[in-house]
């Protein structure tokens, strides 16, 4: 039987929620709702979006119920994670917007300026819907794992966690891990190798299998055009990176080149 996740640990697992909200929610951007029945293509988001704000708010309550002193790194924690749940709730709002316009336009009812909207206007206003609730999310995942590593180290500061365990994982790996949690990593199936959003990182597909070996991340299908796998921390890949957090890390591998020394130039000093 699973352990209940920590606050930590489920705000890592909330980070994963927001990447497969964003992917789900890019691709139904791109198909611009020319499906048989729009309405209910956006309809199907509204629930996942809804989710991420209730998420949230759990979060918030395990939190209340966990004794601690409010210090000005832990009030800062709470507000970062009531600020993700209003703005997924923002998004939300939006996305209701956006069923109720087709919805109208199906049957011709009036809009809001009066006449009925055409399905191109309608479309036209559903698409700048979902451009806001694109923005209201898109840092969900960055947040969400800033947020945990904050509320980590103030906790490990009052010593409201377990004594400290070393941790079997390379830099590579904990760049990884790190960069997963944050929905920078995808998997091009017809070649077997890491797509990285980022241009400062560089993954290998070793380092990816050495973690799903160990249970730490696993590959899920994803909605998102020209990615074919998604790469999401497990239960076990959430504690092992909350874990991690509040901790000096050894320096990551670089493949930047030694500065050269110079030869020196200067000519041999007369005697």
């Amino acid at each position: 039987m699973t352990a209940q996740l920590s606050a930590p640990e489920a705000l890592l697992a909330l980070a994963g929620e927001y990447n497969r909200h964003n992917d789900a929610l890019n691709s139904l951007a791109i198909m611009e709702i020319n499906g048989t029945s729009p309405a209910t293509s956006v309809g199907k988001q509204i629930p996942r979006t809804q989710h991420l704000a209730h998420s949230a708010l759990h979060i918030v309550d395990a939190l209340n119920h966990q004794r601690m002193y409010h210090s000005p790194g832990i009030r800062s924690a709470y507000a970062r994670i009531r600020q993700l749940a209003h703005l997924a709730l923002d998004a939300a709002d939006h996305l209701l917007d956006a069923e109720d316009i087709l919805d109208d336009a199906r049957v011709g009812a009036p809009s809001e300026d009066g006449p009925p909207l055409t399905p191109q206007e309608a479309r036209s206003e559903v698409r700048d819907r979902l451009a806001l609730v694109r923005d209201l999310t898109a840092l969900g995942a960055d947040d969400t794992v800033a947020t945990a590593e904050l509320l980590v180290t103030e906790m490990r500061r009052q010593r409201l966690l377990p004594a400290d365990q070393l941790l079997d994982l390379s830099p590579a790996q904990h760049t990884a891990l790190r960069a997963v949690a944050q929905g920078h990593v995808t998997i091009d199936r017809h070649d077997d190798k890491p797509r990285v959003s980022r241009d400062d990182l560089r993954i290998s597909i070793s380092t990816i299998r050495s973690l799903e070996t160990r249970g730490l991340v696993g590959r899920e299908e994803t909605p998102r055009i020209l990615h074919d796998e998604r790469i999401h921390l497990t239960a076990d890949g959430c504690r092992t990176l909350a874990a991690s957090f509040g901790h000096a890390r050894p320096p990551a591998l670089t493949t930047a080149r030694p500065a050269q020394v110079k030869a020196a130039a200067s000519p041999a000093r007369s005697r």
